[in-house]
């Protein structure tokens, strides 16, 4: 029982990362195909903005999962990393070169410094969500068998590329539904439209990537197609289309507020969990279930009691920073700001 509540809390690890860390993703991918210096100047002006007060925190639920994974399933976590630590290791670098990109690119003066970690930032949240998607859908395939060596069998597959570009997708996605929204919120009404369109491109592309994904499971994993077409699996997948069509539908109408982002993330969310749904019993199909694969029975409990002093502490922390950022509160200090909060030189009042 223990060893199934932990699974689910794995799963949604994953789902937050994919909800929160792809939004950041996606910014990336709109960076990347913003255009030259000039066309893409105010697109990347709004990414910079949005993206800087809390993209760092999204890695939370990526360290989280990955110490669940760790000490909750140790067995999947070595078959996983053994058998596909060629993609994950690239996604690694990925996730490296992109804090850094985005870090360096803009106290840099000369231009082609600037593009230069621009183009690093922007490759990396292209190639990053590619890779760790290229693994999930070695997962789901049954193709990474505990004791599999490394082989590139496990990750250049067809459920694996078509994962891998399922992820692309979703985050830019999620990326363009967050930046109409923010800016809305910066008073930038030509970028509102800008983003919106592209977020209505991606629901279209990833309605299309869903369907053909599908097609090619039922031969390629089958038991994760026939775990997405019945039961739970099933149902996952329908609210997945449903929230798909009530975006589209918000963003034609043009609401950029908090509803469109609600129902991208559920898209996302629905997604995620319809996969780890579908793949009942299995932690990996159909070799390893969720009770061959669980770790010891007192660490798993410990796991469980960590998870929820965890949840108590980190969730509301995340929140607030959220609530603080959609709110305009944490705006860095101009210039200007800095010079307002010196003392006055000729007063001797403010230097006491």
């Amino acid at each position: 029982m223990i060893a199934d509540v932990i699974a689910v809390v794995l799963l949604l690890a994953v789902a937050a990362y994919a909800c929160a860390g792809g939004t950041d993703y996606g910014a990336g991918f709109w960076d990347l195909t913003a255009g030259g210096a000039r066309r893409g100047a105010r697109p990347r002006w709004l990414i910079d903005h949005a993206m800087a007060p809390v993209w760092e925190v999204n890695n939370v639920w990526l360290v989280f999962g990955f110490v669940i994974m760790w000490t909750g399933f140790p067995t999947l976590f070595q078959t996983v990393f053994s058998a596909m630590w060629l993609p994950l290791a690239l996604a690694a670098i990925g996730l490296v070169l992109r804090g850094a990109g985005f870090a360096l690119r803009k106290p840099l003066r000369r231009i082609a410094g600037r593009r230069l970690y621009g183009a690093v930032f922007a490759i990396a949240s292209l190639l990053t969500p590619f890779f760790l998607g290229a693994a999930v859908g070695g997962i789901a395939s049954g193709r990474a068998v505990p004791g599999t060596e490394a082989s590139a069998h496990a990750w250049a597959n067809p459920t694996s590329i078509l994962f891998g570009l399922i992820a692309i997708v979703a985050t830019a996605f999620l990326g363009a539904v967050f930046l109409a929204g923010d800016a809305a919120r910066y008073g930038a009404p030509d970028l509102v439209g800008y983003f919106r369109r592209r977020a209505l491109g991606s629901v279209v592309a990833l309605a299309v990537l869903a369907a053909v994904i599908l097609t090619v499971t039922r031969s390629d994993a089958p038991h994760v197609w026939h775990g997405l077409t019945h039961g739970v699996g099933l149902g996952l997948v329908i609210l997945a289309g449903v929230c798909s069509l009530a975006t589209g539908w918000l963003l034609l109408l043009r609401r950029s507020g908090v509803w469109p982002r609600v129902t991208a993330v559920g898209v996302v969310a629905s997604a995620v969990i319809a996969w780890g749904a579908a793949q009942r019993p299995y932690l990996i199909p159909t070799s390893l279930t969720v009770a061959e694969g669980a770790g010891d029975p007192g660490s798993l409990r410990w796991t469980g009691l960590v998870t929820l002093v965890a949840v108590v502490l980190v969730c509301p922390a995340v929140a607030f920073l959220y609530w603080l950022d959609t709110h305009g509160e944490l705006e860095p200090l101009s210039d200007t700001d800095l010079r307002r909060t010196e003392p006055a030189r000729d007063d001797p009042t403010e230097l006491n």
